[in-house]
């Protein structure tokens, strides 16, 4: 399996189309269509837990979707910034709490058959109210507070009622659970 070329089909100011073109394991050479981010190296998302114990979620109107959608906080990273800068950046931008300790859960493609996307995920703890919440210009975002231990009840009966849940929720909580030692 090789990529053996990459074609822009659309650039737009946020994402790119690409056809790529690959020989698979037979021997094949195949095409696939893929999204691309353009002008950011790397996506970030946090799982933040306050002093009081309770996970930081968030939701937001996402227009592909054109529904609300219950996530952890996340953003872009900036050309040049590091990930645990633009982690932090963006948890104040978007929830108003400001890590004083970021730990590194995991990282991974969001979507294999359809992007290029990669996400970093971070355990953000030792948090300070630093100001106002809700996002950037762009963004309007209802800041969720729920308790870490009912938060895997919350999600069911928020998704139970209609609400969308971003599935990578579930087990980026889990892995801060075990991080912390409370699975």
């Amino acid at each position: 399996m090789e990529i053996l070329s990459k074609k822009v089909m659309w650039k737009g100011s946020f994402m790119s189309a690409v056809e790529i073109t690959y020989r698979d394991a037979h021997g094949t050479v195949r095409t696939w269509e893929a999204l691309e981010r353009v002008g950011i190296s790397g996506i970030v998302v946090m799982a933040a837990i306050t002093p009081a114990g309770s996970i930081l979620l968030e939701k937001q109107f996402r227009p592909p979707l054109g529904r609300d959608v219950i996530e952890l906080p996340a953003g872009l990273v900036e050309p040049g910034e590091s990930m645990e800068a633009a982690a932090k950046r963006e948890l104040i931008e978007e929830t108003g709490w400001e890590a004083g300790s970021i730990d590194f859960l995991t990282e991974g493609p969001i979507s294999t058959g359809a992007s290029t996307e990669m996400l970093r995920a971070y355990l953000c703890t030792r948090l300070t109210h630093v100001g106002r919440n809700g996002g950037d210009d762009n963004e309007i975002i209802e800041v969720i507070d729920v308790p870490l231990p009912g938060v895997q009840d919350y999600l069911m009966t928020m998704q139970k009622a209609g609400t969308l849940i971003d599935l990578k929720v579930f087990g980026l909580i889990e892995l801060a659970k075990a991080r912390l030692g409370k699975s």
